[in-house]
């Protein structure tokens, strides 16, 4: 009997250690991340390491399909004004490489030195509602700004992230050699700092502080102790260095808050029109550094008919056509300072919108 009870001993401690080991495995696994944010580190480009690092300003911005003109009027404003040398991160899903390659490889384009970054969406399951006002603020692509650090970029120190609706009229050296205050991870504008807007914002009631993109019904919005007519930020131009982010785990932060707006809806997407930017005025909010406010001339996509003066706009760094009336279609304000960087598709598959297309933009590609 006595050996039977050290057996039957012995097996019930080894039942249970095979438990144990069963629930540690799958509690380790479920907190393990379910997916890369990249399905490939490099697309087909013949980048070089060796090009990355030596390198003055590495530039991220975002190429979907169907706005891929857009993306490459960024690139070539930048790198037509710019003496610095310049690296292109080009962050896109699988079904744009083929096609960002080639509207590069077949305009003048040719020249610049870049990189293709496959991007998965499967990292944003569980994490973004499908309702919205503007769904096309619900793309990926729009959501590629919280994971930096994870692009594969660590050989930089710091980047310039740059939306697809902007253009770039002075050198973006200067945007990027900006001095970052201690602990902050990124530099912003804020959307009070330039008076010469306030009354174009004013006059086409565009949301300007935290109440248009949180929803202070919620207790758990209201316990972040922010003043509701606080000035919000636009996320769409920034500089950020990646040591920083990576310490205070922004990125950890920012998902947090998109998981928790999956729940509970803390996001006014009805009012301010997107979830991108409300985790990133949460995150950011008393920690981040201003940027100079000619480097961010925005809000030109919020109303068809509110022009700025002109000599405003040609002192400006970089404008910026957020909001629904984007300079490839129609209407929209300041064309002209658009199209000056505008690279018709080498294919014809991108077009602009316009009442009467002009001649020279009709297939006459720059060779």
């Amino acid at each position: 009997m006595p050996l039977l009870r050290k057996i039957n001993r012995g097996l019930l401690i080894l039942l249970l250690l095979v438990a144990f080991a069963l629930l540690y495995n799958k509690t380790r696994l479920q907190t393990l991340p379910k997916y890369s944010v990249l399905k490939k580190e490099e697309a087909d480009t013949g980048a070089k390491d060796e090009e990355e690092v030596d390198t003055d300003v590495p530039v991220v911005l975002c190429a979907s399909e169907e706005r891929i003109g857009a993306s490459m009027t960024v690139i070539n404003s930048v790198y037509s004004n710019s003496q610095a040398r310049v690296f292109f991160y080009i962050v896109t899903l699988r079904d744009a490489i083929k096609k960002i390659r080639e509207y590069i490889e077949k305009t003048k384009l040719r020249n610049i030195r870049y990189k293709i970054l496959e991007f998965n969406p499967m990292v944003l399951k569980g994490k973004v509602n499908p309702d919205s006002s503007r769904p096309e603020l619900l793309h990926p692509l729009n959501f590629v700004r919280f994971y930096l650090p994870l692009l594969a970029i660590e050989n930089h120190k710091r980047i310039v992230y740059l939306d697809d609706d902007v253009i770039v009229q002075g050198d973006i050296q200067e945007l990027y050699n900006i001095r970052l205050k201690e602990g902050h991870a990124a530099a912003f504008a804020s959307d009070c700092d330039l008076p010469d807007t306030h009354e174009m914002v004013r006059s086409v009631g565009m949301q300007t502080t935290y109440m248009g993109f949180l929803d202070y019904r919620k207790e758990e919005v209201r316990e972040l102790g922010i003043n509701p007519s606080e000035c919000s930020f636009n996320p769409g131009v920034f500089v950020a260095d990646i040591a920083e982010w990576q310490r205070q785990k922004i990125t950890k932060q920012l998902e947090k808050w998109m998981a928790k707006n999956f729940r509970e809806n803390l996001f006014s997407s009805a009012v301010a029109g997107g979830v991108a930017t409300p985790p990133m005025l949460i995150v950011f909010h008393d920690k981040f550094t201003t940027i100079d406010p000619l480097w961010h001339v925005r809000h030109l996509g919020w109303s068809p008919d509110t022009h700025y003066p002109k000599t405003f706009l040609k002192k400006a760094k970089l404008l910026h056509w957020n909001g629904h009336f984007k300079p490839w279609d129609y209407p929209c304000v300041h064309l002209d300072l658009w199209e000056k960087w505008f690279i018709p598709d080498p294919t014809g598959k991108f077009t602009l919108v316009r009442p009467r297309l002009k001649k020279s933009l009709k297939g006459q590609f720059t060779k």
